[in-house]
This record gives structure tokens, sequence and C-alpha cells, in this order.
């Protein structure tokens, strides 16, 4: 049987996915834009894990009595929409790509932290978070690898 959750909880994970959205339409986009095989494929596998963990994360919305969450936020969609001018401006490169990345990740994290920060998450939704959370700074180290390797 589920635990019974607050409507805060509910919030908080509907925010979350939105995060979570956001870094699968992030990743999606920058897959299209690099030029590189290797990390349009990389791009790929991230934005496939973003989908999984928002897919996740509804599903616990949902087996608690609320609406999955499909939309990203609103920050995150001026943000592309700013990276898409700057793109037509400048042209797309690598090194951009993997900024805006990085960028997104570090967001991530402060949004799984703002989650993980509420004292009445159930336990069996907190293991959920940090376990997402802790691949999202695995995927974060990566990126910084990655940005090493290029510069």
């Amino acid at each position: 049987m589920m635990e019974k959750i607050g409507k805060n909880i509910l919030e908080t994970l509907t925010e979350l996915t939105q995060f979570v959205n956001d870094g699968r339409e992030g990743y999606a986009r920058a897959a299209k834009e690099s030029k590189n095989p290797q990390t349009e494929q990389i791009y790929r596998m991230f934005s496939s894990q973003r989908a999984e963990f928002g897919s996740e994360l509804n599903n616990l919305i949902r087996n608690h009595g609320g609406e999955p969450e499909f939309d990203t936020t609103a920050k995150g969609k001026l943000y592309r929409g700013w990276m898409d001018v700057k793109a037509s401006l400048t042209g797309s490169d690598e090194e951009a790509i993997l900024n805006a990345n990085l960028y997104g990740e570090e967001w991530a994290q402060k949004a799984y932290q703002e989650a993980l920060d509420d004292p009445s998450l159930p336990a069996s939704i907190r293991s959920v978070i940090q376990r997402q959370q802790q691949a999202s700074l695995e995927t974060y180290q990566q990126l910084l690898q990655l940005k090493n390797s290029v510069a």
C-alpha cells in the first residue's frame, strides 16, 4: 500500500518532473545541434535517461493521486529560446552545447536538493529522488570529462 502524501509533496514531485523534462528537451536539442557523432549519441542517451526519470516521477505522482506532468519549466523554455537565438547568431559549437548542458545539470542538482530538503518526503519517494540525483551528478561529471577532453 502506498503511503499517504500531502499536496506539498505532489507539488514538489510535479516541479521536479518539470526540471527533468527540461533536461530531456535540452539533451534532445543538443543531440540535434551537435556535429560530433559521439557527443550526439551521448546526448541522446542522456535525453532518454531523463525521459525514464520523468516517467518514474509521473508514476509516483499518479500512484499518490496526482496528475502526471509532461510540461517543462517556464525558465527552461526561456533558456532554450535564448540558446536558439544565440546559436542562430554565432552558430552551434560543441563547447557552447556542452556549457549549456553543464548549466542545466547544475540546475537539476539544485532541483533535486530542494526536493530532498523537504523533511516530510516519505522514504520510498526520497530513495527514488536520491538515485536520480546521483545519476544526474554522474552525468554532470561525464560532461565535465567531455569538456576537458575537447578543450
